[in-house]
């Protein structure tokens, strides 16, 4: 059963269309029955649910003990934000967020990051919209390393489910790769399943989705 949180976030994501069904050509070129698209969250409001969305997810995975949320620039900078304001809220302690720079920054503050201080020890959770093949989350991975942070885990918006480069998710390789969890807000089975409970899908659009993920 879906969380409040995650019913909202169902909500947003079909309101604006960041999620669709049908026939859809990925940038790979592979074929898929659903598109997820979260450059649609374009609204001041939508940041509210969106940040408790995420919020939800770290607390679930993570518990209470997050200091700071980590998004990559440039989408995962309001998911940062969004998800510290609102797991803040959740938690009752203070919680940082921070981002990095694309190019480090040589005058005025300096330094590749923005945001809460990095120091070693500090229980960080990534935020990211999607993973496809996971060049993002690697990428920022291999920025934090230096700084002996205990990054907890990389928290997503949607886990599309697509299969990696062998038997697994690109999910379960990215989890596998950095040894810590990588989690979604919903999976792409989880909103079928409650979208046909809805009526808002049908039997067969979501068979198409499971015979999909099947055929990886």
């Amino acid at each position: 059963m879906l969380t409040s949180a995650q019913r909202d976030f169902l909500d947003l994501l079909m309101a604006r269309q960041a999620l669709k069904f049908g026939d859809f050509t990925l940038k790979s070129g592979r074929k898929s029955p659903y598109f997820v698209n979260t450059g649609c969250f374009n609204r001041g409001s939508d940041i509210a649910k969106l940040g408790m969305a995420y919020a939800d997810a770290i607390r679930r995975a993570f518990g209470d003990g997050v200091e700071v949320v980590f998004g990559p620039a440039y989408k995962g900078i309001p998911l940062a934000l969004g998800a510290a304001q609102a797991y803040e809220q959740l938690v009752g302690h203070e919680v940082g967020w921070a981002y990095d720079r694309k190019e480090a920054k040589d005058h005025g503050d300096g330094g590749a990051f923005v945001g809460a201080p990095l120091t070693a020890g500090r229980q960080v959770v990534v935020v990211d919209d999607v993973i496809t093949a996971g060049t993002a989350v690697r990428e920022t991975m291999a920025k934090l390393a230096p700084l002996k942070l205990a990054v907890r885990g990389v928290v997503v918006a949607v886990d599309r489910q697509e299969k990696g480069t062998g038997a697994m998710t690109a999910v379960q390789e990215l989890s596998q790769e950095f040894g810590v969890p990588v989690v979604a807000t919903i999976t792409i089975t989880e909103a079928a399943d409650h979208l046909v409970a809805e009526k808002r899908l049908t039997a067969v659009d979501r068979e198409r989705i499971r015979a999909h993920l099947l055929g990886g």
